[in-house]
């Protein structure tokens, strides 16, 4: 499971991030992303759990939590195509006019 970790403290390294992690379980990698201007951690990051409970476990043990002086916000991590803000328009995004909206023709 793909967990997404936000209100980090800029200075909180991938490896104080696994290991928060690894208290509940194996992780097979932490993330922090990184402005890749000014090379600054941008307070957010993903972690990733093989095991979906013990991934489940450690969100609702970690969210709202302090690490490194920074209460975080821990929760499932939202695959791409259904996060907001994301690119507009284009074909088939649903919606729309035309014909045979009710099933009739």
């Amino acid at each position: 499971m793909n967990i997404f970790v936000a209100k980090l403290n800029y200075d909180t390294q991938e490896s104080d991030l696994q290991y928060a992690f690894e208290e509940f379980g194996a992780v097979d990698s932490a993330k922090i992303i990184m402005d890749r201007d000014t090379g600054r951690s941008k307070g957010f990051g993903f972690v990733e759990m093989p095991n979906d409970d013990e991934a489940r476990e450690a969100i609702r043990q970690l969210n709202d939590q302090e690490l490194d002086g920074r209460t975080i916000v821990v929760k499932e991590a939202e695959p791409r195509e259904n996060r907001r803000g994301g690119g507009g328009g284009g074909y088939n995004r649903g919606g729309g006019g035309g014909y045979n909206r009710g099933g009739r023709y």
